[in-house]
């Protein structure tokens, strides 16, 4: 069996250790802490045990992560700048002074990201007889190929702009691939047209990036460098000094002022308009291109020149994650997983999915269990004729979402549908605006938000006539409604028919959608005005606890913890002798095992298979043990300016599945990092023999499989929860 929580706590906590004094600031500044997430994903781009094609998966994510950095937080920060501002965050920096080190600190990672790639991935991927190749490195044979696939698939597409007193610099498009051209000139050329100095040439994104060379081997040229080659074609008239290939990066941090707009979803579709014209923030550019390049890229966008990153190889690493669809290999990927039916569905085709949730709470933890409950639960409430309304809050969906679809169906079939689609959900707003508008041609009252906040909670509610009289049943996730990353995220999702929930659940959806404020809560914890003070209250009730000799237990499972009231009173807590745990997959501000400060608190972050996104809470409470699931970290955002709800977990198979997923975290010593005294992280893998190392998600995907494996050998039993055995290392 698995040890207790209680167990692991006293582990982790006894002997005597050495902790360090306290250097800096108590709070690390937000965006280095970010940096350093993003160093543990590049980490895994690192590791040669990971599959070939998860490591290129990685790897780009690492680039998809600081364009979004780049276009709110370094944005951001900019912002602050221009209007002048001198506050100080909690890490004692100003915005100036956060810039700094932020640069500092992405010159530096780009340096170890563009290592990664020339210095292991390239050579991983020869290795597999898979060849990225530059056109001087080509056949002869496959040189005439690109000539015609460029004749005929690129040529059409493409559109010259050339740079002269008549046509001036154009709009460089938001993380677009560009060519940067400069011509020879000649005195005698008096025709504009026959003397410009440069043109662009956009790299057309609705092309593939990379074009697979003919034969049997694995061989493969990048688009832009093909464009490049064939310039001559474009400018024939034109003698070609130099090219250069750049990308730039736009601020995007444009804040919707919703006091005074009349309709958001006209405001809305003008944000998105502006976010393609923002100022610029970040220029990158061929390592090798010209001084006279890049002066005129930088006078002509305004850059500065520590905005310029310099790059040694293809700029954009995204491309690499394509590879494996250009030559699938299911040996150079993770085994293949499908999340499992969850045991309480049994091995019926089509059960009734109110029976089930009627006299049992169903907690689902994907993606190791399928989300396909949670669609089934929507669609048959859109078809059943005892179903007499449907409420739900939508953040994030599927680009095809049999959610919104089965919302839409249920409006079509006459039933009362309200939905929350939150349109300020950040690059999802231009998806956002067009299911909202679907919903409404279908019949559902569709509010797009909240004046002044954004609505991140993940709630339904289905009103049901029974013979016994109205039924609420009520969905409550750590997640989004959204089957797509429901396959890679983990998160959690309660069904529950709760009389005390599903009277919650109703005062919420009135509270959003009119104007009343429940005096108190029965069940669930809403932000922003209740979560807050219900955090610090479970904190301090710990530490109280600790002084009175009592066992005093945190664990909290989130994805960021920058709250400085909140890492105070963990502090606090930790002073007075409470063992905390916290399991922070991304941004941490809170320093911990530092001397007179912290010497109680570990935190570990996780970074695997799948991104760890569900937020556990977990206080022991004097021997209680209170258990709860949010959809809020512990941020200003989330606890302050945003709709979100933290809510207990109560029924005790339930409990048990919860606990299951924090003990194996904390147990985890192949995943996980520890955090150090100064803020830096240290891989338990590199300190535990490859025999004894514990894999928190491979755990927990041979459970799933062991519960699905189990409901097909025997009846489930639903009032018992078995756990798969401890690691034997253990």
């Amino acid at each position: 069996m698995l040890p207790t929580i209680n167990e692991i706590i006293d582990q982790k906590f006894s002997g005597k250790k050495e902790y360090p004094d306290l250097e800096g600031e108590r709070i690390i500044n937000r965006e280095l802490s970010w940096m350093e997430f993003n160093q543990r994903v590049l980490e895994e781009a690192q590791d040669s045990t990971n599959p070939l094609y998860e490591r290129l998966n990685f790897l780009a994510i690492t680039c998809s992560n600081l364009d979004e950095h780049f276009m709110v937080r370094v944005a951001s920060l900019y912002n602050l700048i221009e209007a002048g501002s001198e506050k100080k965050d909690p890490a004692n920096m100003t915005p100036s002074e956060q810039l700094e080190a932020l640069m500092a600190r992405c010159h530096e990672f780009y340096k170890d990201q563009y290592k990664t790639f020339n210095k292991q991935i390239m050579p991983a991927l020869q290795a597999e007889n898979i060849n990225y190749l530059t056109i001087d490195e080509i056949t002869e044979m496959e040189y005439d190929y690109l000539a015609k696939y460029y004749e005929n698939n690129i040529y059409p597409v493409l559109t010259p702009l050339a740079v002269d007193a008549g046509r001036p610099f154009p709009l460089i498009p938001n993380q677009n691939l560009n060519l940067f051209v400069t011509f020879e000139t000649y005195e005698e050329k008096v025709d504009t047209l026959e003397s410009t100095f440069f043109a662009i040439v956009e790299v057309p994104s609705i092309l593939p990036r990379l074009i697979k060379l003919p034969g049997e081997e694995k061989r493969f040229v990048l688009i832009e460098a093909v464009i490049a080659e064939f310039l001559n074609q474009l400018f024939y008239n034109q003698e070609i000094e130099s090219t250069a290939c750049f990308r730039v990066m736009r601020n995007a941090d444009y804040e919707l002022d919703d006091e005074e707009i009349s309709d958001l979803m006209i405001e809305m579709e003008g944000i998105l308009w502006k976010r393609e014209r923002g100022s610029i923030i970040r220029l990158e550019i061929e390592r090798d291109a010209g001084k006279k390049i890049l002066n005129t890229l930088q006078t002509l966008m305004d850059v500065s020149d520590q905005a310029v990153f310099r790059i040694k190889g293809p700029i954009d690493l995204k491309f690499v994650d394509e590879i494996r669809d250009l030559y699938p290999d299911s040996n150079l990927r993770y085994k293949k997983f499908n999340g499992q039916m969850t045991p309480a569905f049994g091995t019926e085709r089509d059960p009734d999915c109110f029976e089930i949730i009627k006299d049992n709470d169903l907690i689902l933890h994907h993606p190791f269990e399928s989300f396909d409950p949670t669609i089934r639960v929507i669609q048959q409430a859109a078809q059943d004729p005892d179903v007499l309304a449907i409420k739900q809050t939508l953040y994030r969906v599927s680009g095809n979402s049999p959610i919104v679809k089965a919302l839409a169906d249920a409006a079509e079939n006459g039933k009362h549908v309200m939905v929350l689609l939150e349109l300020k959900a950040r690059f999802d707003e231009e998806s956002n605006i067009h299911w909202a508008r679907r919903l409404e041609r279908a019949g559902c009252h569709v509010i797009y938000g909240l004046r002044g906040l954004k609505t991140h909670s993940k709630i339904t509610l289905i009103v049901r006539r029974e013979e016994s009289g109205i039924k609420r049943y009520v969905h409550l996730g750590t997640g989004n409604y959204n089957d797509i990353t429901a396959r890679i995220y983990t998160d959690f999702g309660l069904w529950t028919a709760s009389e005390q929930i599903g009277q919650d659940a109703t005062d919420f959806f009135n509270m959003i959608s009119g104007y009343s404020i429940p005096m108190g809560w029965r069940k669930i914890i809403p932000a922003p005005r209740w979560l807050r003070k219900e955090t610090l209250a479970r904190i301090k009730q710990e530490q109280k606890h600790a002084e009175a000799g009592h066992r005093a237990v945190i664990v909290a499972k989130i994805n960021s913890l920058i709250d400085s009231e909140i890492i105070e009173a963990l502090y606090s807590a930790s002073q007075a002798g409470v063992k905390i745990c916290l399991i922070v997959r991304g941004i941490c501000g809170l320093k911990a095992g530092v001397k007179g400060l912290s010497e109680n608190i570990e935190v570990r972050s996780l970074v695997g298979r799948f991104l760890e996104h569900s937020r556990i809470f977990y206080y022991y409470n004097d021997g209680r043990e209170d258990i709860f699931l949010s959809s809020a970290d512990w941020m200003p955002r989330n606890l302050d300016r945003r709709v979100e709800i933290l809510f207990p977990i109560e029924d005790e198979l339930c409990r048990e599945r919860v606990l299951e997923v924090l003990i194996y975290q904390m147990l985890d010593t192949d995943r996980a990092r520890i955090m150090q005294g100064d803020g830096s992280y240290v891989r338990f893998r590199d300190q535990t023999p490859v025999d004894e190392r514990v894999d928190s998600q491979i755990a927990l995907m041979q459970s799933a499989l062991q519960a699905a494996e189990e409901i097909r050998q025997r009846p489930i039993n639903f009032n018992h929860y078995e756990p798969l055995s401890a690691p034997e290392n253990y």
